[in-house]
């Protein structure tokens, strides 16, 4: 299950990472600008994939009580749910844009730029959340498959439209956004009618005891929809902060930031993959299989990481003129790649308990872990580096933030399992 999950999110992180790059070729502004966008994408991402956590945690136990029907209308609950929030917050973001903006302390000269980007990027935003929630609708259902080819599909198609999006029809920064809108719709006309086709969507949503599907739905969705939207609170929050060093240091942070998506794509993968093997093996009552199918993949996850941050160790001069020719930006991505990575192990492994604890049914176990790792650690670090050492200490902060992160999650997880395994003792 995890294999078409893992090359799927990798074809996106690199569609994302070709965006960068082609961005990149546009100069200081444009990029700074998609820096800037980088933690607003993660509020939209954070809201879709809460909600695609509980859709994937509900309909699995469904189908697992034999009930096909109450699973199909809870897919198109879903699908309903999921649209109108995502509508309402991206018109949020559209109407309060000169206070995030003023927020995340965004130049006055790069203001423009970033405004004539977010009016496409939004509809983008809104077109890609409505694709997710057909992918988890799949993965709900046991298909990891069809979720994984078109997110490999929607990604090529995007990375061939950006050079002629931005470059031959001189869009320019709208063009990336243009993009994503066209491969997204694509995307949205074959998952569709393929749910549809296999019966796993139904709208006959009045027959659903729609009191209680929304009360089953919310107990999940909340705690992991907050646990979602902490990282992109973090994330504003660590922009603002790295935006008092200028804009050639937001440039660079959102170019490190998209690198980091492409670094955790297993850990990504594992997250999505997981939880249904989780919720099946929870709901079989063997414990300890799940204690030592998490072990496995807590030993791969840092083994992985550690092997990954050396690579960006090695290769951070090349990568730098890769996706920049600002000599600035240059400077700071390079400083970035000897720090940052190598505390991905301990940011994957966090990740990675925030998914488990969810599919256990310990949703609130999972909010601790992500509270505790963003306003304990990262960005409590974050901020001390930057005091003691400018821009390389906030870097630096990172790297102790995320590690340990990663431990105080894998603590809580394992007294998670404990309480499990006693409440299993009796029987």
């Amino acid at each position: 299950m995890t294999w078409p999950m893992l090359f799927g999110v990798l074809s996106l992180m690199t569609f994302h990472l070709a965006d960068s790059a082609f961005v990149g070729q546009l100069g200081r502004d444009p990029l700074a600008a998609l820096g800037f966008t980088v933690p607003m994408q993660q509020l939209v991402s954070g809201m879709y994939v809460g909600l695609g956590i509980a859709t994937t945690a509900i309909i699995s136990r469904t189908l697992g009580q034999g009930d096909e029907i109450r699973a199909q209308r809870l897919g198109g609950l879903v699908v309903t749910i999921g649209a109108s929030l995502a509508l309402i917050l991206c018109l949020t973001v559209w109407l309060l844009q000169t206070v995030i903006l003023d927020l995340l302390g965004a130049e006055a000269e790069l203001r423009p730029v970033i405004r004539e980007y977010w009016a496409p990027w939004l509809v983008s935003a809104w077109t890609g959340a409505m694709l997710y929630f057909g992918y988890a609708v799949c993965r709900s259902n046991g298909d990891t498959k069809l979720p994984g080819y078109m997110m490999i599909a929607t990604s090529l198609i995007n990375i061939a439209l950006d050079p002629l999006y931005i470059f031959v029809f001189g869009w320019g920064l709208p063009g990336a956004a243009w993009a994503t809108i066209t491969a997204f719709g694509l995307g949205t006309l074959v998952v569709y009618p393929a749910l549809l086709r296999r019966q796993w969507l139904r709208f006959d949503l009045l027959q659903l005891k729609l009191a209680a599907a929304l009360r089953q739905l919310g107990s999940i969705m909340a705690p992991a929809m907050v646990s979602q939207l902490m990282p992109p609170v973090s994330a504003m929050l660590a922009t603002a902060l790295v935006a008092g060093f200028g804009s050639a240091a937001v440039a660079a942070w959102g170019l490190g930031t998209r690198l980091e998506f492409f670094s955790i794509v297993v850990v990504l993968a594992l997250t999505m993959s997981m939880p249904p093997m989780i919720g099946r093996l929870l709901g079989a009552g063997e414990v300890e299989t799940i204690r030592r199918l998490v072990r496995i993949a807590v030993r791969f996850i840092v083994v992985w990481q550690l092997a990954l941050a050396l690579v960006w160790l090695a290769a951070s001069g090349l990568v730098s003129t890769l996706f920049t020719k600002d000599t600035d930006v240059q400077e700071i991505l390079v400083n970035y790649l000897l720090r940052v990575p190598l505390s991905y192990s301990g940011l994957g492994v966090c990740m990675l308990m925030v998914s488990v604890n969810n599919a256990l049914g310990l949703p609130m176990r999972a909010l601790l872990i992500s509270t505790l790792r963003l306003f304990a650690w990262y960005l409590p670090m974050l901020w001390l580096g930057s005091q003691i050492s400018g821009l390389t200490g906030l870097m630096s902060g990172a790297l102790v933030g995320n590690l340990l992160a990663g431990t105080t999650a894998y603590l809580l997880y394992r007294q998670g399992m404990t309480h499990l395994r006693q409440q299993e003792a009796p029987a």
